[in-house]
């Protein structure tokens, strides 16, 4: 029998898209998983993908859009030799402005490749498998936040809002079928202490994630990822089970005042 309640998790290996991986397989989706190679400055977040998708039993496909880097270079994630990282900064910095790691219109470009693969399995589910389009499901899972002072355009509601209706509106699913793209932000007015705590309600293996900008072996603990993760697991009141145990060389826990 044909799988009917499709849905796809853009994963990036993080603490957050990982929680809403887990989500999803707790909602009843049939899940796959889909991460994206764009140039990043390391692969440390694509190391933790493939193991978070191995854990939660996920079919995964890490996609090479690594071109993109060069369209979308002006960021310190994608040219890290030209742009600093912003380190050290408290929530009130994070919320001022938009950061040098925001890559131009990479969410964008992430939801519309990740629907052109959902929409082959939806097609194909329809055509191949004679299910009827009415008793079918295609929804698109991603960890927006935006409450976590990231100050990112596309991680707001509007966005997806938006996002949802042009999918629509663009696709064969859409417009012969009209099977609409769902697109699910589980996470999206959460803080990060109550990510924690959802991802540990769910026992997502928040132990395999990476959410450090840097490419270091260890977190750097100094970047916005990191001192928003720390923030969120000291909130919480729970250890961060990434983290290396604390000893005298090793003061990743250590959180900078982010009042």
């Amino acid at each position: 029998m044909a799988d009917t309640n499709l849905g796809l998790i853009l994963l990036s290996g993080g603490m957050d898209s990982t929680t809403a991986a887990a989500w999803a397989l707790d909602c009843g989706m049939t899940v796959s998983a889909i991460s994206f190679d764009y140039g990043q400055s390391h692969q440390q977040e694509l190391k933790a993908a493939t193991e978070v998708a191995r854990r939660l039993g996920l079919k995964h496909n890490i996609v090479d859009v690594s071109f993109y880097r060069e369209l979308a270079a002006y960021s310190s994630l994608t040219s890290p030799e030209a742009m600093a990282l912003p380190t050290g900064r408290n929530t009130a910095d994070m919320s001022n402005e938009i950061p040098s790691t925001y890559v131009p219109m990479r969410n964008t470009f992430f939801m519309t490749m990740a629907a052109a693969w959902l929409e082959s399995e939806a097609l194909s589910t329809i055509e191949n498998d004679d299910v009827s389009p009415d008793e079918l499901s295609a929804t698109l899972v991603i960890a927006a936040n935006a409450i976590d002072y990231s100050g990112y355009p596309d991680c707001r509601p509007e966005f997806y809002s938006a996002i949802a209706k042009s999918l629509r509106l663009g696709s064969k699913l859409g417009t012969q079928y009209s099977v609409p793209f769902s697109i699910a932000t589980p996470l999206l007015e959460l803080t990060k202490a109550e990510i924690v705590k959802l991802a540990i309600d769910l026992e997502a293996p928040l132990d395999a994630t990476w959410s450090c900008y840097d490419s270091k072996d260890v977190p750097c603990g100094i970047c916005d990822a990191c001192l928003l993760r720390a923030k969120g697991f000291e909130d919480a009141n729970v250890a961060d089970p990434a983290l290396p145990k604390r000893n005298e060389t090793c003061k990743l826990m250590s959180v900078p005042n982010m009042k």
